[in-house]
């Protein structure tokens, strides 16, 4: 593979001597100098090579590719490969060659990745005073190093917002990646340090011998491989100090315990124990010299050069210790590595074909027996057998002699996989920290890229493994390199890089590799042969990634990103399945051995937790869950280890293998270029080639090439300076960019620039020269000058003379010329355009009269082939109509004639008769038992009709006998009252269930918040996210979150849906007591009691059928039941004639309330007539004031004397307190009249004192004069709002008068229709018909019912109101007259105080407080004029001070009125946008306010000192926060109900049908209309209504300041109603679906984009809401023909379900000529495409759907203490203190 880089450009010439780069079969690539010029158009080069040798370079004549030119010396050696002139491939090579062989260094940058070669050799470039040097640096500063790289990484996680890092080393095994990862650990715990006295820095520094000794061996490649991949987490606290770590391992490779190549060792541990055997405390497990285990001496090389192993058991021992496994622990670790050893010397001999033995006498199994504390027999026995279960019996079958091997070395593999992940968990438990985990940095040493003569599982799963690694590691460097471009200000061009998905898809996608040989294992009879067969077949002839070697079936081929890799098919099955045998394990599990039984305890976890119910339903299950595959298990833990790298900054180290001898600074260059191809180092060259690699600083560029700049170029702004010397020199330029801080180039232009300064040397030096020869010759040239001047200007006299007489004689015939043909030309022009004139209306006329005549008799010829077509179409049709009548007749006969034949035959054959009898006894029998118990189950059904008799017949008596008790009004109200313990009941469940839920939800909110700060964390690491990082980043949080985000919206959901079912029972609950109340106070009659009662239980349970009636399916609708459908007739006439009924009492009602108003008014009227004109008639006042007063004491002993309701009954309190609250409004009336009559009379004497001729006596004529005038005012008043109520009633009566024409006119039309069907037809839609008018009604009665008893309750009000005002004259004698006119007040100036920003109240006050507050508190005033949010500022300083106080009574009743009072504003205008959206602001601010004054700690961190010292200090209020933001939910849900219902009649007409611009792409046809929508007088809505409502709506939300979090999310309901009505009306109207209507829905889209821009809120997510209807929009204008538009198609449209795309196809209709209707062909392509998609079954969108919400908190910097209330508010019982 050769990089795309920089070439001799074809187009143009390049001159001898310039330096190329040739490939080459050994040496990879080769210099040499072209020796002659080349031009475009040469087949070949001429080159000499660096040895001397000449040689001619053929150029291909098809891509005409040039060799790659080289760098200049300069740039060789860089320290960052990217700051190469030309990149490419030969250029990074000889870069890392000189580096490497020359200079002795291992590390390279490139870009971000570090480039570390493998030394093989110790060089001391680790020690401490180099971690020093390190510390604290740049990544820049110094030479590339491991150690910058993990200072980077350590800076990285003290400076992101996530708080963690990754180094990532990686490559093929013997580059050196451990040794790396074990430095960069080493740096880490050397700089940070531990936060302890515990040395956490050293505990992990010793996980890695002992990582080392248990998992790395010696293989052909390298001495130390990792046969295993681990990731290990280094924890850090707030400091920055190592407090612990984590590890995770990756893909042991099991099959070396057991099998090793040539040239290569088992595990290092094995060696280590064998090589102390001799110490006394190994002595007990019998081993001795390595050579002598099977298990150790396959690889023929037992000693490593230069390792001594017992030296390393004691480092691994002494690590043990280290990290607190003790010295019992140590041995039972050996002495089960011991049993391993010697269990792989167990000898198996063949007693036949199918079975094998072990004698009796082994050695090795008899000391593994003792070491492992299990029985000989038993193990020696299942060592050889195999138990089998069938669905009946169990038996045993003996093993072969190579099954009973693969068993004994299955079960050596296990006991190692099972002691290595013990050490591992050990490991992680001794590295675990108990302080919380601030910040971590993870390493992660993988296995690289691994190609050997023989590939098995274990290699294609490292394989496949990196091939995930690199892609990451592709997307990563793509993504820094487009950061470095957007932060310097440079444009930037997406690049086209490798991209190994494809690769990746073979593997692990559906039906992949791994799929397969999962499928493989599931089979009974699965083998290598039959998998390697189904993957021949299945990616043989499909993948270009997968070939099948020549020579054999049973292996396979895959190109991954690095080389071809061949792998082997045998075992992978066996590999993949990793079975053992149970009875193995069994015996195992009955050893003594407590490390052992230890080991296999999580084995009988699973098993154990589950009961012996779950053990039998679902065993199973169980084991398939428990037999995970290795592929599986291994695809998993990749999958989580690729989603933790996505989430943090990732560093990268390359580790490069120079050669294949482990010779040291030694390098092959064919293995380091494949290497290069392989990491990923290229890949980043190439990205940064195909930019602008080099990079220039300002100053850097202007030192360098000042010599291309004269002095006037050099400015004091180095930037302007670097651009004008670039733009003179460099004209093209693309060749470079202009940054912020550098100057970008393309490949080649530092060369370039490098040639120019050489030149410009080079020209100087000529310069020199050049002017001393010009001194030498200028006195020469000067007097030859003098007499060539003398010469000129003679000569040049001469000819100017001629030249002017020339030039006159010339003019004077031109001008004559002129003259003369311009005569001539007029007069021909004049002819010619007569005659074309002429000509052209006699031709005209002529083409005119012919064009008519042939119209006409086009017109008389279609007109006769029209009729006459039509009738020779009518007459074929008859015809043919009677002859396939004939001929069905015929073949009809004739079949049921043949059918005839043989029901004859068939009858008169006895076997027919026989088949007929067969069973018929049997039959009989199964009959009369049927008969005996259908006579059983009626004699039953009998007995308990007699019962219900009875019980009926009781229950009548019964009824009747409470029929009587209820004409009493005290039994009438213990009925009523039994209801409300039910409901009380009913209440209590609900929150019982509500604060279950409750419970959920916070559990729920605990998960949301870590997941929201993880997520925080990975959205702000990235200083300036592009597009592609978005994409990263929402697909790994989209893997990591979705679920949880799922589960915690469907809780929220389900908790908001219970939280507004709870608000609607209670809404119940308090008008019921309600009506108790009014009942109890004002007894109505029996048969109203009764209606009333009967009337609210239907209303209860009708409500409850006619919410739930529109989401049943439309099947169910269709079969209506006879039985239901007349149950519901007598229903619904029951319902009419109580609402007759109920009608009736509440006219009688409202006649009576009208005249006690009437009279009441009338009362009122005298009074004031008789105070105004007649010095206001205080006796009779008083008079009627005793009188009342004596009624009241006659009422009262009349209550307190009888035996009706007495003292503490409901009437009683009801009446008393009615009578109370009267008092107190008459007092206010008292002084209402007094200050009216003071102000009437200061009037009339300032009146008569302006006159001047009145007299005193004549003052009550004179006051009657002047309210004259008024009266008559009022009287015109009155007369005209009564007037304007007559016309309102008679406009009603006229549009009821037309609704029921109306009506008439839809029966009429449907009678008509109906007469046309079929009887039952007929009858069914006379049933469906009846049922919606029945429907229909029903609704329109529930509807007038509740408008009825709104009027009962404001008419009763009213009626406690008109009473207070009657008997408001009853104190008026008591009250001190009016004095004279009080003087001017004087100005009394407040001290000022120092508040604390509370205010005080007496107790009782709160319903005052609510009422001015909240009841009776106008949003509009408060927006306009006040401060937002200040009724919730007030209520919280007065639950402050009753906090202050420490009285928690006042607390509750406070809060608790304060809840129900908003509760109550919002069910009565709860249709009020404008008053919703006012008190949720207000909610949420008080919630705000309990939050940010709380004390606790995440709230109150942004807090002023002053604010602090306002906390609560007695009360937690944790628990009304809660109910506040339940009660925020609810306004919030009923604002979206009010935006629903203002935005309901607007989407349609305005998204849909109206066009802005008509005649898209040319005129529509004729009769293509939207829907009837056009009567006169009505609204028509357009887009720009739309958006004028929802900018009222935001214009609402912002005056009365709800959080802008909370606007973001009211606008993503909002859109995603007009989405979901605009697309399902799409879906259900054919005319809609056109390309000009995909048009206009486009354009329309915009405009409401468009909005959400202007007002700020583009990323609030309100457009991902609209994304189904801009694909359906796309999707009606997109092409829709060939195969390539149906993927195009179904890629396009991932919002809408299959079921939408096929409606949309389907009703998709031309308007206009070049459209064309969709085929089915096409529509049957796009379900085969989308046949596997997984979506909602639903056609339409849940228009009614409400997203869950929340409510971020939001701090408030007003301070209490500063806040003022407005005397507009009535506050003035409140004291600020």
């Amino acid at each position: 593979m050769l990089l795309a880089c920089p070439c001799i450009n074809q187009c143009s010439a390049v001159p001898q001597y310039a330096r190329v780069w040739l490939p080459d079969a050994v040496e990879a690539w080769k210099p040499a100098e072209l020796t002659k010029d080349y031009t475009p158009g040469d087949r070949a080069l001429c080159l000499q090579l660096e040895d001397g040798t000449n040689l001619e370079h053929k150029i291909d004549p098809q891509t005409n590719s040039l060799p790659p030119l080289r760098n200049p010396d300069i740039l060789v050696g860089e320290n960052d490969l990217t700051a190469l002139s030309y990149l490419h491939e030969p250029a990074v090579l000889h870069n890392l060659k000189v580096r490497f062989v020359e200079s002795k260094i291992i590390y390279t940058y490139c870009g971000i990745v570090l480039v570390a070669i493998n030394p093989y050799e110790s060089i001391p470039i680790y020690d401490h005073d180099i971690i020093n040097a390190y510390s604290g640096q740049n990544m820049g500063d110094m030479d590339p190093h491991i150690f910058a790289v993990a200072e980077e990484a350590y800076k990285q996680m003290a400076r992101s917002v996530n708080h963690s890092a990754q180094l990532i080393t990686s490559r093929m095994s013997g580059a050196g990646k451990t040794v790396s990862a074990k430095y960069a650990m080493r740096y880490f715990a050397t700089v940070s340090g531990s936060s302890s006295e515990a040395n956490v820095e050293e505990r992990v520094l010793a996980s890695s011998p002992i990582m080392e000794a248990i998992g790395n061996a010696k293989t052909t490649r390298n001495d130390n491989s990792s046969r295993f991949g681990k990731y290990i987490e280094i924890g850090f606290d707030k400091n920055y100090h190592i407090i612990g770590a984590n590890m995770r391992t990756y893909l042991l490779e099991k099959s070396r315990v057991v099998f090793q190549a040539t040239e290569e060792r088992n595990y290092h541990i094995f060696y280590q124990l064998c090589a102390s055997s001799h110490l006394p405390e190994f002595k007990p497990l019998q081993l001795g010299n390595a050579d002598d285990f099977h298990c150790t001496n396959q690889g023929g090389s037992p000693v490593i050069e230069g390792v001594d192993d017992a030296k390393e058991m004691c480092s691994t021992r002494k690590a043990f210790s280290l990290l607190g496994i003790n010295e019992t622990y140590q041995m039972d670790l050996f002495q089960i590595l011991a049993a391993l050893l010697h269990l792989g010397n167990v000898e198996v001999e063949e007693r036949s074909a199918d079975s094998s033995t072990i004698l009796p006498d082994n050695t090795h199994l008899t000391v593994f027996c003792e070491l492992m504390g299990v029985a000989y027999q038993d193990m020696s026995h299942w060592l050889c057998h195999r138990k089998l279960k069938t669905a009946t019996e169990t038996y045993v079958k003996p093993l072969s002699k190579v099954h009973a091997i693969n068993a004994r070395d299955a079960l050596a593999k296990h006991i190692y996989a099972k002691l290595f992940s013990w050490i591992v968990d050990h490991i992680n438990e001794a590295l675990r920290s108990a302080v919380k985990q601030h910040s971590f940095i993870g390493v992660l040493d993988i296995y690289g890229f691994e190609t050997f003569h023989i590939n098995s599982f274990e290699q294609f799963c490292i394989n496949y493994a990196n091939e995930k690694l690199q892609q990451q590691f592709n997307m990563h460097v793509f993504k820094l390199e487009q950061e470095e471009y957007m932060k310097e200000d440079i444009p930037w061009t997406l690049i086209d890089f490798y991209d190994n998905h494809p690769c990746i898809n073979l593997i692990e996608a559906k039906m992949g590799v791994l799929d397969l040989l999962d499928e493989e294992c599931k089979m009974p009879k699965g083998s290598d042969d039959t998998w390697a067969q189904k993957l021949y077949n299945t990616f043989l002839k499909k993948s270009d990634l997968f070939d099948k070697p020549r020579m054999s079936n049973k292996a396979f081929i895959i190109l991954h990103f690095a080389d071809k890799v061949e792998y082997q098919c045998e075992g992978f099955l066996e590999k993949n399945k990793d079975t053992v045998n149970e009875e193995q394990i069994t015996v195992l599990k009955l050893s003594k051995f407590d490390l052992l039984l230890e080991l296999f305890s999580d084995e009988e976890k699973p098993a154990g937790s589950l009961t012996s119910r779950s053990k039998m339903t679902r065993p199973v299950q169980a084991q398939r869950d428990h037999k995970k595959t290795v592929g599986t298990q291994f695809r998993n833990s990749l999958h989580l280890l690729m989603e933790t790298l996505n989430g943090t900054t990732p560093h990268y180290v390359r580790c490069i293998k120079p050669n294949d001898l482990k010779s040291p600074f030694m390098m092959d260059p064919m293995r380091a270029v494949q290497q290069l191809r392989a990491c990923g180092v290229l890949e980043t060259i190439r990205i940064s080639a195909a930019g602008f690699p080099s990079r220039w600083t300002y100053q850097e560029f202007f030192n360098r090439y000042r010599v291309l700049m004269k002095l006037k170029d050099i400015l004091s702004d180095r930037k302007q300076t670097c651009r004008n010397v670039l733009e003179k020199w460099v004209q093209d330029q693309d060749k470079y960019q202009f940054g912020k801080s550098k100057i970008f180039f393309r490949a080649g232009q530092v060369a370039y620039l490098e040639k120019l300064r050489s030149d410009k040397l080079k020209k100087a030096c000529v310069r020199i020269q050049k002017t001393i020869r010009c001194w030498l010759t200028r006195k020469r040239y000067l007097r030859m000058r003098q007499a060539a001047i003398t010469i000129q200007k003679n000569t040049r006299g001469y000819q100017a003379r001629c030249l002017v007489a020339f030039l006159r004689r010339t003019r004077a015939a031109v001008i004559i010329q002129r003259n003369q043909r311009m005569l001539v030309a007029r007069r021909r022009y004049q002819q010619q355009r007569s005659a074309s004139i002429t000509m052209q209306r006699l031709l005209r006329a002529y083409q005119a009269r012919q064009t008519y005549r042939k119209l006409l008799y086009e017109h008389k010829v279609l007109t006769i082939q029209r009729w006459v077509r039509g009738w020779l179409a009518r007459r074929r049709c008859r015809r043919s109509l009677r002859a396939v009548v004939y001929l069905q007749s015929c073949v009809r006969r004739m079949a049921a004639r043949r059918e005839l034949r043989k029901l004859r035959v068939e009858a008169r054959s006895v076997e027919h008769f026989k088949k007929l009898n067969v069973g018929m006894e049997n039959k009989i029998m199964q009959l009369q038992r049927k008969v005996d118990e259908q006579h059983k189950e009626n004699r039953e059904l009998s007995e308990r009709l007699r019962t219900v008799e009875r019980s009926r017949a009781a229950e009548s008596e019964r009824l009747g006998g409470e029929v009587e008790r209820l004409r009493v009004a005290e039994e009438e109200s213990r009925v009523k009252a039994d209801g409300v313990p039910s409901l009380l009941e009913q209440l209590s469940f609900l929150r019982q269930e509500l604060e279950t839920t409750r419970e959920e939800k916070e559990a729920i909110r605990e998960e949301a918040r870590t997941y929201r700060v993880d997520t925080e964390k990975v959205t702000q690491l990235l200083h300036s996210p592009t597009n592609l990082d978005r994409e990263i980043e929402s697909k790994a949080q989209a893997k990591v979150g979705m679920q949880l985000e799922s589960d915690i919206r469907e809780e929220r959901d389900h908790y908001q849906s219970l939280l507004s079912e709870y608000t609607r029972l209670k809404e119940r609950h308090a008008d019921l007591k309600e009506e108790m109340t009014i009942s109890d106070a004002f007894p109505l009659p029996l048969e109203l009691a009764q209606s009333l009662i009967f009337l609210r239980l239907k209303q209860m349970f009708s409500g409850v059928v006619v919410q739930d009636a529109p989401h049943q399916d439309a099947p169910h609708q269709d079969a209506v039941d006879m039985a239901v459908l007349l149950k519901l007739q007598r229903r619904v006439t029951e319902l009419e004639q109580d609402k007759q009924t109920l009608q009736r009492h509440l006219d009688k009602r409202e006649e009576a309330q009208q005249d006690q108003v009437k009279n009441a008014e009338k009362q009122r009227t005298a009074g004031r007539a008789e105070l105004d004109l007649e010095a206001l008639k205080r006796q009779e006042l008083e008079s009627e004031n005793k009188r009342l007063k004596t009624n009241l004491a006659e009422l009262r002993q009349s209550l307190t004397s009888t035996s009706s309701p007495g003292p503490g009954s409901a009437p009683y309190n009801v009446l008393l307190e009615q009578l109370n609250s009267s008092n107190e409004e008459l007092e206010v009336r008292k002084e209402e009249v007094l200050l009216l009559r003071s102000h009437m009379v200061r009037q009339e004497v300032l009146k008569h004192n302006k006159v001047g001729g009145s007299s005193p006596k004549r003052y009550p004529n004179s006051l009657c004069s002047a309210l004259v005038p008024g009266l008559k005012y009022l009287l015109v008043s009155q007369l005209q709002v009564q007037d304007r109520r007559h016309e309102e009633e008679l406009e009603e009566l006229r549009e009821e008068v037309l609704r029921v024409r109306e009506e008439n006119r839809q029966q009429q039309q449907f009678l008509s229709q109906s007469l046309l069907l079929p009887q039952e037809a007929r009858i069914e839609a006379s049933l469906h018909h009846e049922i919606t008018r029945l429907t229909s009604d029903n609704l329109d009665l529930m509807e007038q019912q509740e408008k009825q008893d709104k009027m009962i309750r404001k008419l009763k009000k009213q009626l406690k109101v008109y009473v207070k005002r009657v008997e408001e004259y009853e104190g008026i004698h008591t009250r001190v007259a009016p004095g004279p006119e009080p003087r001017s007040p004087v100005g009394i100036t407040r001290k000022e105080r120092d508040f604390q920003g509370m205010l005080e109240y007496r107790r009782g006050d709160e319903s005052k407080l609510l009422k001015s507050l909240v009841v009776e508190l106008k949003p509009r005033g408060v927006a306009v004029n006040f401060l937002p949010g200040l009724p919730a500022y007030i209520l919280f300083m007065c639950l402050r001070h009753a906090d202050y106080s420490n009285d928690d009574q006042r607390v509750s009743v406070l809060l608790n009125s304060t809840i129900n009072s908003i509760k109550g504003v919002i069910k009565r205008r709860g249709d009020d946008f404008e008053t919703v959206s006012f008190w949720l602001a207000n909610t949420c601010r008080f919630l705000h306010c309990l939050k940010q004054y709380s004390g606790e700690e995440a709230f109150v961190k942004n807090n002023t000192p002053r604010q602090n010292e306002h906390c609560l200090c007695n009360f937690d209020l944790s628990e009304y926060r809660q109910v506040l933001s339940d009660l925020a939910i609810q306004n919030y849900q009923q604002l979206v109900r009010c935006m629903e219902e203002a935005l309901q009649p607007m989407i349609v007409p305005g998204m849909l049908e109206h066009e802005n611009f008509q005649g898209v792409l040319g005129s529509k046809p004729t009769g293509l209309r939207k829907r009837t929508s056009s009567c006169p007088g009505e609204a028509v809505y357009t887009v720009d209504s739309i958006l004028q409502q929802l900018s009222l709506f935001h214009a609402t939300l912002i005056q009365h300041d709800v959080d802008p979090e909370l606007i973001k999310q009211v606008c993503v309901q909002q859109f995603y109603i007009i989405c979901s009505v605009t697309l399902n009306n799409l879906l259900l109207r054919k005319d809609m679906c056109s390309w000009s209507k995909g048009l206009q829905i486009r354009y329309n889209v915009w405009q409401l984009e468009e909005w959400l821009e202007e007002k700020g809120l583009p990323d609030c997510g309100a457009k991902e809401m609209l994304e189904p209807l801009i694909q359906a929009a796309q999707l009606l204008q997109v092409k829709k023909k060939t195969d390539e538009d149906a993927q195009a198609l179904c890629t396009m449209c991932s919002a809408l379900t299959t079921l939408q795309i096929v409606k949309v196809l389907t009703l998709y209709t031309p308007v206009i000529e070049f459209e064309e209707r969709v085929s089915i062909s096409f529509i049957r392509t796009i379900q085969a495409l989308l046949k596997g998609r997984v979506e909602s079954p639903l056609l339409l969108m849940d228009t009614k759907k409400i997203f869950s919400v929340t409510f971020p908190f939001t701090h408030s910097p007003l301070a209490l203490e500063t806040i003022q209330i407005p005397s507009s508010l009535n506050l003035g019982f409140l004291t600020r203190v």
